[in-house]
């Protein structure tokens, strides 16, 4: 099973209320990447066609951008994502009231959206990110936390792997770039959201909000 991941927000800044992780999985990763450069040259503007890098947030119109997830929801992607009001962030993770250790609350739940995928059937777990700055954590001590969280809940003998790979080499990242963005425009109630959302419903296997009930049950337990 190939599994690219991308997210979207900052955790430790207050400019987006949500803080979203989404992944898919498909069948042939190189059909999908064939298919999204061939719908960059050929659909997209021209003043993007020779860019390394699309991505959702570009400077293109809405309509563009719903044609493009239109068509990227016609592909055989199975969405898994998870999200987060980053109000509800644990205490464990702040410092001073903000937000400090971003790195292993990052790696959290990049495990709880890679746990959607369980149980698994398949011999193999590889998993592609964007490189992503990791605050009190080296990107080897992030494979290792995923790793360590992942294997004792796969089968024996699943070959697992977790790489990073820089988007601007990535058609694949570039596409879950995409459908990050587009589920952001929903959680973030911002323009076109619903739109964006309701084309790729069809689309999410699993979706998950993270931390809901947090501060409701630590209250609860205080009483």
């Amino acid at each position: 099973m190939y599994i690219f991941l991308d997210e979207s927000g900052n955790l430790d800044k207050d400019k987006d209320q949500y803080f979203i992780v989404a992944s898919y999985t498909v069948g042939d990763p190189r059909r999908i990447a064939k298919a999204f450069r061939k719908w960059q040259k050929t659909k997209l503007p021209k003043k993007v066609w020779a860019q390394a890098e699309v991505k959702f947030h570009a400077d293109l119109e809405d309509d563009v951008k719903i044609r493009t997830i239109k068509y990227l929801a016609k592909q055989d992607l199975r969405i898994f994502y998870t999200y987060l009001n980053k109000k509800n962030i644990p205490e464990e993770y702040r410092k001073n009231g903000k937000v400090a250790k971003t790195g292993l609350l990052y790696a959290e739940i990049v495990v709880a959206t890679l746990e959607l995928y369980l149980p698994l059937t398949e011999t193999e777990f590889l998993i592609s990110r964007d490189p992503r700055t990791l605050k009190g954590l080296s990107t080897a001590k992030f494979n290792e936390v995923v790793k360590t969280s992942l294997i004792p809940k796969l089968p024996a003998k699943t070959l697992f792997n977790i790489q990073t790979i820089d988007s601007t080499a990535s058609a694949n990242i570039q596409v879950a770039d995409w459908i990050c963005g587009a589920l952001a425009r929903y959680h973030e109630k911002k323009a076109k959201g619903e739109d964006f959302y309701n084309i790729l419903k069809k689309n999410i296997v699993q979706e998950k909000e993270l931390f809901s009930d947090y501060w409701t049950k630590k209250w609860q337990d205080k009483d």
